[in-house]
């Protein structure tokens, strides 16, 4: 199969996860500044949502042009990865409307850790795939970021008992490591 298909239905998903992250944001009950300040909580854990949804989207936009025919397990791994980030909405929902309580604040992080592995294990399937020598192989190279986010998820989680303030934080900071421009795709096509 060819992988624009592959890459069409995902991003028609992560566009309908955005689409119902957006939709959770109900105006406030009333006209006045306050009353939208008092949703804080809520416009807070979408932005870091859709933060996150935009780096997957991006990274498996760039992954995916190293990857030119996928087969069973290559969609079963993208599949596998499209579940863990749909649950993302939920999670988004109940932290913000609840205020970053220590619960939501750990099932915001064990949805994170699940997508980040559930991204591993879609490219151990394509390197599998593709042979030890494949381009997104060379790519990833020692993949310091993928190695270092289950742990700062992990962490996150289990801080939220004691601190979901800084657990969030956590959070934020494995979004902006990801946030950082990553060339190694570009380089790769490169040469």
């Amino acid at each position: 199969m060819n992988r624009d298909r592959l890459t069409a239905f995902t991003d028609g998903v992560l566009a309908i996860i955005i689409t119902i992250m957006v939709l959770e944001l109900k105006p406030p009950h009333g006209a006045t500044l306050h009353a939208l300040a008092e949703l804080w909580p809520v416009f807070l854990s979408y932005v870091l949502s859709f933060v996150y949804i935009g780096i997957y989207w991006n990274n498996h936009h760039h992954f995916f042009q190293l990857v030119k025919t996928v087969d069973g397990a290559v969609l079963w791994a993208n599949m596998h990865l499209l579940f863990w980030l749909s649950l993302i909405p939920f999670a988004t929902a109940w932290t913000g409307e609840n205020h970053f309580a220590a619960a939501p604040t750990a099932l915001y992080g064990a949805s994170l850790l699940m997508a980040a592995v559930a991204w591993f294990i879609m490219q151990l399937v394509i390197v599998r795939t593709q042979g030890a020598e494949s381009p997104l192989r060379q790519a990833l190279g020692r993949d310091l970021k993928g190695k270092l986010s289950p742990p700062l998820y992990l962490s996150g989680m289990a801080l939220a008992f004691v601190s979901p303030l800084a657990a969030n934080l956590i959070y934020a900071a494995g979004a902006v490591l990801w946030l950082i421009p990553d060339r190694r795709v570009e380089t790769t096509l490169r040469s």
